[in-house]
């Protein structure tokens, strides 16, 4: 392992016809080399200077992570070729955060430019953080926002300057030891968002965060805690990208949601990683009385994603909702879904699936809905579709819906459809091309769920469709 404070430099092929398949040489004042161990944990808290309890969350997570197995039930052998040896857990410059854009990096700013973030945060965005590999680069939030008391800043600067709201709620949503990659999270954390909404206050204007991937042979973990107190609102995006490199690379996320009683969270993910990301991502909110928890969610890109957004309904009335789009191309799995947990009266959870199987991609449903005997008046609505492309895609679905006791209502559904000869014959004959005929199919498919998207992402989704339609027909 590699404890020393000296630049690493690693130049990588840039091609220019993939938008977000594109990195600059490493240069890094931070690196805890190859491996996890205790010392690679010991490296990231002491670089990052954190209190004592920290260190110990970590090392505690760290052992969890050694003795929980790889998961075997999930039908996902693809695992076993991850090498947690050969992954690099922390890579930093050592600067803290920017506030402008003008102080951040060259080639930073560079990356983020070309994918848009600055003009998104002038256009449309009430604040932005920006990570590029394991620390952002730039975080920053409104002045009027900030005046009303929105907190928007990074995970790090959660735990050290708002300790009071942001360690009652820590690891409480999601526990170290819910999963093996939870833990993982947990043990080398780094980077992420935290945010805090005080009572009454409703963000017009969304939040966002931008994930990217710059190095080789990297593992990203950032860890997001967002808190929305009684009667708030806010709408949480991100987007996450990285080059395509010829190893594997690793991104397990934590996210963390609570809102409080009346309070409402969306939290919309595009994604868009290249495909030899591994990206095991545990995901889960708490809604309070009355409160409402909405996950929309798009995945397209990465070799293996398995992320189940989930919602516990705690407080009578509260509602969850997961809406989800999987796009899996060749050599690709997307194993999605939701976890829907009622633990109060009158709760309402409603889980949407879409999934698109391109050449030999593979898409997998994987939901879990649970409403015990003791409560009255739950409600649930599962509806899972699948758009096969040819006849060697594959998709999967795998719904567990336990309902105990005769006073709620449950529904579910699901279909298989398949993109026709004649559908494609019937636009080709009005000019379109076969892969524009193909690309009008897809975004038909998912039409009505893109619409729950932001306009500048639901732009942003269409294009990265018709970018992975071309080449996959002929």
């Amino acid at each position: 392992m590699m404890n020393s404070e000296t630049a690493t430099v690693k130049k990588v092929a840039f091609e220019k016809d993939d938008v977000g398949n594109f990195s600059f040489p490493e240069s890094h004042k931070f690196d805890a080399g190859y491996g996890l161990t205790k010392d690679t944990v010991d490296y990231i808290s002491k670089v990052k200077d954190e209190p004592a309890w920290v260190n110990e969350f970590r090392h505690k997570a760290l052992k969890t992570f050694e003795s929980k197995p790889m998961p075997t039930n999930w039908a996902t052998r693809d695992l076993e070729n991850i090498d947690f040896d050969a992954i690099r857990y922390y890579l930093s410059d050592g600067a803290q955060p920017k506030r402008s854009w003008d102080e951040v990096p060259p080639e930073v700013l560079e990356t983020f430019d070309r994918l848009g973030v600055p003009e998104q945060e002038r256009a449309f965005l009430a604040g932005v953080e920006a990570q590029y590999d394991s620390e952002a680069a730039y975080s920053n939030v409104k002045e009027a926002l900030a005046d009303e008391g929105v907190i928007f800043v990074t995970c790090a600067e959660g735990l050290k300057e708002h300790e009071e709201i942001f360690r009652p709620w820590f690891g409480k949503v999601i526990p170290t030891g819910d999963n093996k990659f939870s833990a993982l999270n947990s043990a080398v954390m780094s980077g992420g968002s935290f945010i805090y909404i005080p009572p009454g206050v409703k963000v017009k204007h969304p939040l966002q965060a931008y994930f990217r991937i710059n190095s080789e042979n990297f593992g990203q973990f950032e860890r997001t805690l967002i808190i929305a107190d009684e009667g708030s609102e806010v709408m949480y995006m991100e987007g996450c990208t990285a080059p395509k490199f010829e190893t594997a690379t690793l991104h397990s996320a934590v996210v963390e949601l609570v809102a409080m009683k009346g309070a409402k969270i969306q939290y919309v993910t595009v994604q868009n990683w290249s495909s030899n990301v591994f990206n095991l991502v545990t995901k889960r909110g708490l809604a309070h009385e009355d409160a409402e928890i909405r996950w929309i969610d798009c995945n397209i890109g990465s070799r293996l994603t398995m992320k189940y957004p989930g919602v516990v309904m705690k407080g009578d009335r509260a509602r969850g909702e997961v809406i989800s789009i999987a796009l899996a191309n060749d050599g690709q799995h997307q194993d999605t879904g939701a976890k829907m947990i009622h633990a109060a009266n009158n709760t309402t959870s409603n889980v949407i699936s879409k999934s698109i199987s391109v050449g030999e991609g593979r898409s997998t449903y994987r939901g879990q809905v649970h409403i015990p005997k003791h409560l009255k008046g739950c409600k649930n609505n599962t509806e899972c579709d699948a758009l096969l492309i040819s006849t060697n895609s594959r998709t999967d679905t795998y719904p567990a819906i336990s309902v105990k006791g005769n006073q709620h209502v449950t529904q579910h559904e699901a279909s298989v459809s398949q993109v026709s000869e004649e559908m494609l014959f019937y636009m080709q004959q009005r000019g379109l091309s076969e892969t524009q005929a193909m690309s009008l199919a897809v975004n038909g498919f998912i039409n009505d769920l893109v619409e729950e998207f932001p306009m500048e992402y639901s732009v942003e989704l269409k294009r990265l469709i018709d970018l992975e339609m071309e080449g996959s027909v002929g």
